[in-house]
């Protein structure tokens, strides 16, 4: 429930700043989760490393404010 309520906040754009953050810390908690129960590191692990790094790069290339606060180039 709290990840569809974080993605539908990441897919509207008045809130996707917000969403992605909640997505971002909703992943950790899968994260800790998966370390706890042993679970294989590249398959299951970093899977939610994976998906936390394609919505930041969403919402980067979507908002011109998250590209100044993260900014690649000089």
């Amino acid at each position: 429930m709290l990840a569809l309520i974080s993605s539908i906040l990441y897919a509207l754009p008045r809130t996707s700043f917000l969403g992605v953050v909640l997505l971002t810390g909703y992943f950790g908690g899968v994260i800790a989760t998966h370390l706890r129960l042993d679970a294989p590191l590249l398959s299951n692990t970093l899977f939610p490393v994976y998906l936390a790094v394609l919505a930041w790069g969403g919402i980067w290339l979507r908002n011109e404010q998250v590209r100044k606060l993260i900014p690649f180039q000089k």
